[in-house]
């Protein structure tokens, strides 16, 4: 009996959260992170590897057929020819190697220490799908890489043009904050693509602000990266008066806090005005000086009349950008009537109602 308890002494004791040592929870948490990071590291490189090798295959197609003038039905050989020496890999079809082929002739030189070779291969095969030109291409490989963006994001993105519509709003941003200007700028676009909401032509402003709230997931998706909504109709209290924003973010990346205003109407001094007031308000009852910038404010009205708007925002020291936005899809607009067509087609039915 006596050895018994002697040999459940020398048993090592069991760990219990109350004997676990000051700091513990701290390394766990940061061991975790870290391995989840080096396991996103490791996809990373896997993944370019990949796509880097993808990139050789297309070049060796590519450069074989421009030096001994074959034609596109080597491809389907050579296919059938590697799938059958590796029966296992994926990535050997027809269709895949033409692909290869294009992407080393769209990216000519190794793309080892470019953006494209950091996407999925599906990210990839979009950008070849939809777009010509080189340069804009790159444009789209490098956001989707900084931002993250899924395959359906970077279709929403292509299909919307975002690179004709970031940073295309008017600002005052060159005078009110130099130092930061060009990156306020990024962070806006013209005109928004608000499809989302479903709203037909005639609107009013709650209309458009309650469909941006029901969907505000994929608003602050075409806002971008950075933008965290803190509310709407946000109160704020002036003397004895109360005044209500619409909307109000914060971006976590500028450190900015940013007042959105929206207009169902054509943009206006007044509005500018107003907009300028509610950012000074912010400035001096919501941010934090030693933590937050100077607050932005990004007017976004149906239409916008450029010289009036610029003429308005010469007016204000207030930092600020005057934005479009469109409800309807560019497909569905491509079937909507003209002025002109409407015009023409009244003319004909007083024509047909005189005879």
């Amino acid at each position: 009996m006596s050895n018994e308890i002697t040999a459940k002494a020398e048993l090592p004791a069991q760990s219990t959260p109350e004997s676990l040592p000051a700091g513990y929870a701290d390394l766990l948490n940061d061991l975790k992170a870290e391995i989840r990071t080096a396991q996103i590291r490791a996809r990373r490189v896997v993944n370019t590897e990949m796509i880097c090798h993808y990139w050789r295959l297309g070049r060796l197609i590519l450069d074989r057929q421009e030096r001994e003038g074959w034609g596109a039905k080597v491809v389907q050989r050579l296919s059938t020819d590697l799938r059958t020496t590796f029966p296992s890999q994926r990535g050997l079809s027809v269709r895949s190697l033409q692909y290869m082929q294009r992407m080393a002739k769209s990216w000519p030189e190794p793309i080892v220490q470019q953006a494209v070779a950091q996407l999925p291969w599906g990210h990839i095969t979009v950008l070849l799908d939809s777009l010509d030109d080189r340069l804009t291409r790159d444009f789209y490989a490098e956001q989707a890489v900084q931002h993250g963006w899924s395959r359906n994001v970077l279709s929403h993105m292509l299909s919307s043009q975002l690179h004709l519509r970031q940073g295309a709003a008017i600002s005052n941003f060159d005078r009110t904050v130099p130092e930061g200007s060009d990156l306020l700028r990024e962070i806006t676009k013209d005109p928004y693509v608000l499809d989302f909401t479903h709203l037909g032509a005639d609107h009013a402003e709650r209309e458009l602000e309650d469909a941006l709230v029901d969907h505000v997931v994929k608003f602050l998706q075409e806002l971008g990266v950075g933008f965290a909504f803190m509310g709407r109709q946000y109160p704020l209290q002036v003397g004895r008066q109360e005044f209500r924003m619409d909307l109000l973010f914060y971006h976590a990346r500028l450190h900015r806090y940013v007042v959105i205003e929206l207009k169902t109407g054509p943009a206006q001094p007044a509005h500018v005005g107003q907009l300028a007031f509610y950012i000074a308000v912010v400035n001096d009852k919501i941010r934090d000086p030693e933590r937050d910038d100077e607050t932005i404010g990004i007017l976004i009205a149906a239409d916008r009349d450029q010289e009036v708007v610029q003429y308005s925002l010469s007016g204000t020291i207030q930092p600020m950008a005057v934005s479009t936005y469109e409800t309807l899809p560019p497909a569905m607009r491509e079937l909507l009537p003209t002025e002109d067509d409407l015009a023409r087609v009244t003319h004909e039915v007083l024509d047909e109602h005189r005879k």
